[in-house]
């Protein structure tokens, strides 16, 4: 049976500090343990002459599966393909583990995710709001059904595990036959963990006491931002160092001999909230830092492949060993212990990390099968067609041109808020819009346009805020947005690939904002880039008001765009973005840019178009 938060918590001391969970979920791993004991082999001898006992234990590792079964693209309505040549998807993953259970002998082996699991693709989007799992009788989620299968022990709580709501998440987690982990994830008014906090897994070893592993979960404070509509007053996220150092020691003192974190969280050390929290966003290399006794650290939420990274502990000098597989089950990360039984207990002698690529071997048939039938159904939901386009829109230059596919979002947007406001108070208030350029590579083609081609353009499930924001505010805003441009003197020579991300900054930490005109001057210092800022044919007044339609991601904080966290907000839904936009395209049957596309903004150099 699924280890859920009621049976943790009935297993669990009254302080909430909990017992070990050795035994408590009969995972195809664990049985495969209880089937056979690893040898302990006399590999050498200590000085002296004294046989050393020895132990290998292989943990392996996902992260950021954001849904991803199969390689393929719902998208594109075709295999999965990139420049890298990069397979996706747990079919392949599957085929990874199997081939590691078989080298190392499955009984030494223990898989982890940290996170991100149940949002990403119109795979999970379809059985979290089509046919949801939360409904009587409903679906078995097809990332339960496949980590179920290819024998996950546990998984770290990923911030996109909440992006609808805590509902669908238990039902997930009931879903699941291994512990979703949080040990930072506590109920706002107990202060207690949420989820179970940990995993402890014994690896039986002939003529020797077990090797006892424990596995800590800890997912992102930014939740609390992200998700705020869902998780305030619910739940709450404390930083991932300060919950090691309280967790780490009590696996010690229960008698694990390793301890791993599987943490969502990146090794950078930096924030993309600002200081909206007290809590570090990618924290997982201060853990390391920070927090004795831990031996390994696999890393998530930063899409980002590190196959191996030490970091000294400060307190003991001894080397932590991190590891990030590539988002979207593209790599397999794998922790490969080596350990010794001395002086009566098991000490880890060494750990090294890498990764293995999925794109080296074939889907596992056994997922395939197990999948088909979800898969199936999904590719004809996003083949629906919905309208008919006069011309092809494309993102290919939305990041340093005003194309006319964001405006069909910004549009969508202020047509949704005018009428929710209708008939109050904000009815006089002009209406502005945000949009990033989420994907380079969108496309809506001319003719029949369909689900896929909209949910392509909005690859988030995003919902709709609307906020009261001031002529001021927004100027600065806009000045926070235009930092995401590479300052280039004028005459010099334009490179689009090398003109955006300054300071590493992503796509979709970029906005335009539609009903306003402005130019971007790339030539000045950041900060002082907007020019001829102007509203309705006039210079912007900055006690003008403005509602804002702004998605709930960046109306949360994220990005730490300035004063929209904080601005009164006036309305917010929970229906996507992405289905707006279908909604609004199916009413008009002809997607036609005449009718939503304008050009608000430019860039500029010392007054001169970049583009002429």
């Amino acid at each position: 049976m699924p280890l859920n938060r009621r049976k943790f918590l009935k297993k669990s001391a009254v302080t909430g500090a909990g017992v070990a969970l050795t035994g408590a979920v009969a995972t195809p791993s664990a049985q495969a343990t209880e089937a056979g004991a690893a040898e302990a082999q006399a590999a050498g001898t200590r000085k002296g002459g004294r046989p050393v006992k020895r132990y290998s234990l292989t943990v392996m590792g996902t992260t950021d599966l954001h849904g991803h079964v199969f390689n393929w693209d719902y998208f594109k309505d075709a295999e999965y393909k990139d420049s890298a040549g990069n397979a996706q998807g747990l079919a392949r993953i599957s085929t990874l583990v199997n081939q590691v259970r078989e080298e190392k002998g499955r009984c030494n082996t223990l898989l982890l995710d940290a996170g991100d699991t149940i949002q990403g693709t119109p795979l999970t989007y379809y059985y979290a709001k089509v046919d949801p799992i939360t409904a009587k009788g409903g679906p078995v989620h097809p990332m339960a059904q496949a980590m179920n299968a290819i024998g996950y022990d546990a998984v770290a709580l990923g911030n996109h595990e909440f992006n609808y709501g805590i509902e669908t998440l238990r039902k997930f987690e009931e879903q699941c036959d291994f512990p979703l982990l949080g040990a930072n994830a506590l109920d706002a008014k107990t202060l207690r963990p949420a989820f179970p906090p940990y995993f402890i897994k014994k690896f039986p070893v002939r003529g020797l006491p077990p090797v006892r592993v424990a596995v800590l979960g800890l997912t992102n404070p930014g939740i609390a931002i992200w998700d705020k509509a869902y998780v305030q007053g619910k739940l709450t996220f404390p930083g991932l160092e300060e919950q090691a150092a309280k967790w780490v020691p009590k696996l010690r003192s229960m008698g694990a001999d390793v301890v791993v974190v599987s943490a969502h969280s990146g090794s950078s050390g930096t924030s993309s909230y600002g200081d909206q929290l007290p809590y570090i966003e990618n924290s997982a290399a201060l853990v390391a830092q920070q927090v004795p006794g831990i031996d390994a650290i696999l890393v998530g939420h930063a899409h980002v492949e590190i196959p191996e990274l030490k970091v000294t502990n400060e307190k003991t000098g001894k080397t932590v060993v991190l590891s990030e597989p590539l988002a979207y089950a593209e790599r397999l990360s794998l922790f490969d212990f080596e350990l010794v039984f001395e002086k009566g207990k098991w000490t880890v002698e060494s750990v090294a990390a890498s990764v293995r690529n999925s794109n080296s071997v074939a889907d596992d048939p056994r997922i395939t099968r197990l999948l088909k039938d979800e898969h199936d159904v999904v590719v004809a939901y996003v083949n629906q067609v919905v309208g008919t386009a006069t011309e092809t829109l494309t993102t290919v230059e939305a990041r340093y041109k005003d194309a006319p596919i964001i405006d069909l979002i910004t549009r969508v947007q202020e047509d949704v808020v005018r009428a929710a406001l209708a008939g109050t108070e904000y009815a006089s208030l002009p209406v502005i819009s945000q949009a990033s350029p989420f994907s380079r590579t969108s496309e809506i083609p001319a003719g029949e346009v369909t689900i896929r081609d909209l949910s392509s353009l909005y690859v988030y499930d995003n919902t709709l805020v609307a906020k009261v924001m001031t002529g001021a505010q927004v100027r600065a805003y806009l000045e926070y947005s235009a930092e995401y441009f590479v300052r280039t003197a004028a005459g010099a020579a334009v490179d689009v690939d090398k003109l955006t991300n300054a300071n590493n900054r992503p796509d979709y930490n970029y906005d335009y904002v539609s009903g306003l005109t402005y130019e971007i001057d790339i030539a000045q210092a950041a900060g002082s880039r907007i020019k001829n800022l102007s509203y309705n044919g006039a210079a912007l007044d900055d006690a003008q008001r403005f509602v804002f339609a702004v998605n709930n991601y960046r109306a949360n904080g994220g990005g730490a765009f300035p004063h929209v966290a904080s601005a009164t907000e006036v309305w917010s839904e929970s229906t996507e973005i992405r289905t707006r936009i279908a909604e609004w395209v199916t009413a008009k049957g002809t997607l036609d840019p005449k009718e939503f596309a304008s050009v608000d903004w430019k860039l500029t150099r010392d007054g001169a178009p970049v583009f002429p």
